[in-house]
């Protein structure tokens, strides 16, 4: 089995502003929790005891993104026997994109990028991270990173999805990867149904593939039945071809341990879904 979304940090290593900020309440509830080391043993070992073998680091904020990719490339060839690949941020509208995407191609463990479109309404508003649907440089990065056998992962909300799906279509040799299923905030019956609607424009497009991942973070105090048409949804629209188990650790850890976040999805999936869902997607899209 294979973790397709999560996180590590070492505060003494690598900054992150966002998680060491004091009294600041973000839209996936209060991190002081987290805010310590997050380290691979840790994250293995309750990882291991639910039969995950192999994990997919997902870049998380940090000041210095090459920073980051580098300490996790350090992590990986420290632990061979734990296959790692990640995901690292990088400004797809830089300037000097090319030179940035090539550098970080140096790092073997290098798949991917991530540059955060949305996370939640309120905060949006003031990152102003939804403004990169209206650069024409940011399709333009998307190919560019296409170009160099790189895939996107793509954290948006529903209010964004037709948006988004017109951009992608302008990049149809990238391989993207939908976190968080589309982050469903709204999880009353309209809000589900809306945000099926809007998921339709991305699913249609076979360049995207789905995340079952972060799930907790609109509904903290969840259970299985909770996730269930958000799943069942996402397995309609992609196919268990085109999607994949994440645990959004440590971030996820607010909500529930992992052992019980796995059995909820492994509940919720399939039988017959089970291997395409918990390896063989996320193996074949990162190349692990």
């Amino acid at each position: 089995m294979i973790d397709a979304h999560h996180h590590l940090w070492d505060l003494t290593a690598v900054h992150y502003p966002w998680l060491m900020a004091k009294d600041t309440p973000r839209f996936f509830g209060d991190p002081a929790p987290i805010q310590r080391n997050y380290l691979l043993d840790e994250f293995r070992k309750v990882a291991a005891a639910q039969g995950i073998s192999g994990s997919v680091h997902i870049q998380v904020g940090a000041e210095d993104g090459w920073a980051e990719a580098k300490w996790v490339q350090k992590i990986a060839e420290e632990n061979p026997d734990w296959p790692l690949a990640q995901v690292v941020f990088c400004d797809l509208t830089a300037s000097d994109l090319g030179t940035q995407l090539d550098r970080f191609k140096t790092l073997s463990t290098v798949r991917g990028v991530r540059q955060i479109v949305g996370r939640a309404p309120g905060e949006d508003t003031i990152t102003g991270t939804n403004t990169l649907l209206d650069d024409p440089k940011f399709a333009e990065g998307l190919q560019e990173a296409g170009r160099r056998g790189l895939s996107f992962d793509l954290q948006l909300i529903p209010e964004l999805m037709e948006k988004t799906a017109r951009v992608l279509g302008e990049a149809p040799d990238i391989n993207v990867a939908l976190c968080h299923a589309g982050s469903p905030h709204d999880r009353s019956d309209a809000g589900l149904k809306d945000w099926e609607s809007k998921l339709r424009t991305l699913s249609t497009l076979p360049h995207v593939t789905c995340k079952l991942s972060g799930l907790g973070m609109f509904q903290h105090n969840w259970n299985t039945d909770n996730f269930r048409p958000i799943i069942d949804t996402c397995l309609d629209q992609f196919g268990p071809d085109r999607c994949m188990f994440g645990s959004n650790f440590p971030v996820d850890s607010l909500y529930s341990d992992y052992a019980t976040l796995v059995n909820a999805h492994r509940q919720i999936v399939p039988d017959a879904m089970h291997s395409q869902v918990f390896h063989t997607t996320a193996a074949t899209f990162y190349g692990l």
